[in-house]
């Protein structure tokens, strides 16, 4: 089990991907510590009910309570561990949106990458340094009460309870720092790189090397166990995932939002039945439509919205009834990588930008990849080593 940050795999770097949103789906809300959402994944759930039928099976009632016992203190400490990253973030005015606990940990949504890369060391060696506090905690604990402190196994009867927890803190602190994405080691990497060289090379070099120990692992897994198969899969995927995105958020370095926005585009009033929305999306190639009233943006009409309020309501419906109200705004000349952060808050994928709430126009994840992607061309032309296709990929992945 390992806890981890997303900005991008989740989120990390200002929105969250569609595995993001999809494991949401599966999860529920248990509490807000800090004004942080908290879920449980329904696997989560099933790993429990696993694990406690194979430890009553294995050692009676008394095992299977112990190792259920075991499992549920063991993932307080991976609330502690992703609740550290979050409120270390916090200090550096980046917030948390959400955690999910999954089998394989805690997983954060942060709504941006640290600015500076000492801040993301900080970030990032805020959850293991929970876990090892935790450990000197035990330890002090047990050296107290005179109870043994040599390592045991957690399985049930694998020795007292307590000094059990401590091991499994101390296995979690190491194993979050190997430095491979997407654990906390991979990121203390690519900080402790970024001080010497450009950040998105620190990435890459990180990156690389994060698979590289994927692949290890899945070796060591194919020969010995089948779980590092999966640890594996789970390590290669975020290191690429976070290659992606750091070469998304270096191509659109610089830019504002103005660069990006689309100014040709049709607006329908609120009041307006979903008939207007239906000749507009036919007489054109919009599929999104900010709503407004007064010339003022009051919500945004997705063509999703639309194809379930003409099958549910009929094209006499008004469209106030199906449109979003809460959506993502962004000023003209704002940095287009921060504006991006609201491709993930926000389900419509459409940014209104606005002036004093007058519509400018809008951007759309096809209108940033189009941008990256001409970007990249150019660069490439004066012999740029970007592949502008990968971050074009990274932007849909990313948003949808």
């Amino acid at each position: 089990m390992t806890g981890s940050e997303s900005a991008g795999q989740e989120t990390r770097d200002g929105g969250e991907s569609a595995l993001h949103r999809s494991r949401r789906r599966w999860s529920w809300k248990i509490g807000r510590p800090f004004g942080i959402t908290l879920y449980v994944h329904a696997t989560f759930l099933l790993l429990l009910l696993w694990l406690g039928v194979a430890a009553l099976l294995q050692g009676g009632v008394q095992a299977a309570l112990r190792s259920l016992g075991l499992i549920l203190a063991v993932f307080g400490t991976v609330v502690l561990h992703e609740l550290s990253h979050a409120l270390t973030a916090r200090r550096f005015g980046i917030r948390t949106r959400e955690i999910i606990l999954l089998p394989i940990g805690g997983v954060s949504s942060l709504e941006r990458l640290p600015e500076k890369p000492s801040q993301e060391l900080l970030v990032a060696l805020a959850g293991p340094f929970t876990n090892l506090f935790i450990a000197l905690g035990l330890f002090g604990i047990l050296r107290a009460t005179g109870g043994p402190v040599v390592f045991s196994s957690p399985t049930p009867g694998g020795g007292p309870f307590l000094t059990t927890f401590m091991w499994i803190n101390v296995s979690l602190a190491v194993f979050n720092l190997i430095p491979a994405f997407p654990m906390d080691g991979g990121r203390v990497l690519r900080a402790a790189l970024a001080l010497r060289m450009p950040y998105a090379r620190a990435t890459e070099v990180a990156a690389r090397l994060g698979q590289a120990i994927a692949l290890v692992f899945g070796l060591l897994g194919l020969l010995f166990n089948p779980m590092l198969v999966l640890i594996a899969l789970f390590v290669w995927m975020g290191a690429q995932h976070e290659s992606s995105l750091v070469q998304l958020r270096s191509a659109l370095a610089g830019f504002p939002v103005q660069d990006a926005m689309i100014t040709d585009f049709r607006v329908i009033g609120r009041r307006d039945p979903l008939s207007r929305a239906v000749e507009l999306t036919l007489g054109g190639f919009q599929h999104d439509f900010p709503v407004v009233e007064d010339h003022r943006a009051v919500g945004v009409l997705t063509r999703a919205d639309l194809v379930r309020g003409l099958s549910e309501a009929g094209k006499t419906a008004p469209v106030e009834d199906w449109m979003h109200r809460d959506f993502g705004t962004a000023q003209p000349g704002e940095l287009l990588e921060r504006a991006l952060s609201r491709f993930g808050q926000h389900e419509p994928a459409t940014i209104v930008v606005v002036t004093d709430q007058e519509v400018l126009g809008i951007v759309t994840p096809e209108n940033i990849g189009e941008l990256v992607m001409f970007e990249t061309a150019v660069r490439q032309g004066q012999r740029s080593q970007r592949q502008p296709i990968r971050s074009t990929e990274a932007l849909t992945r990313f948003v949808r």
